[in-house]
């Protein structure tokens, strides 16, 4: 079994806010580093005791909600935020492939270590790792 490391919890679960409302992401669309459209900004992953947000749960295809695939993506891919849009510099098609967001597997280090992976990015807990630089306007 891994070992827990961070306690995440998804913003819409907790009773945390952003600071602001220009901050708050969620519904916006998420495009890739082409810009075509990749999905929505279903909720946020706070790192409950540094107060930053981690990671971005995205969703996908499906209609009315069946069949929509949730992806967990770090904060790390995001290159831009505005005008109700959300730019990473991820491809949509390794956006697609990606490991599928479980929540119950969220604080689970072997789990966000193969999600780091997966997109080419450090992990948070790893030693000199720097939080992207907020916010992301160009």
């Amino acid at each position: 079994m891994s070992d827990t490391t961070y306690g995440l919890v998804a913003l819409g679960d907790s009773d945390r806010a952003v600071s602001t409302a220009d901050e708050d992401i969620r519904g916006y669309d998420v495009k890739d580093a082409a810009g075509d459209d990749v999905g929505t900004v279903d909720d946020l992953l706070i790192d409950e005791a540094e107060n930053r947000v981690r990671f971005l749960v995205v969703a996908s295809g499906g209609f009315l909600g069946l069949g929509e695939h949730k992806s967990f993506l770090p904060v790390d891919a995001v290159t831009g935020v505005g005008d109700g849009e959300v730019h990473i510099g991820q491809p949509r098609g390794r956006l697609v492939g990606a490991p599928a967001y479980d929540p119950s597997l969220v604080n689970e280090r072997d789990y966000g270590e193969s999600v780091y992976g997966y997109y080419g990015y450090t992990p948070f807990w790893s030693p000199g790792y720097a939080y992207p630089r907020y916010p992301y306007y160009g």
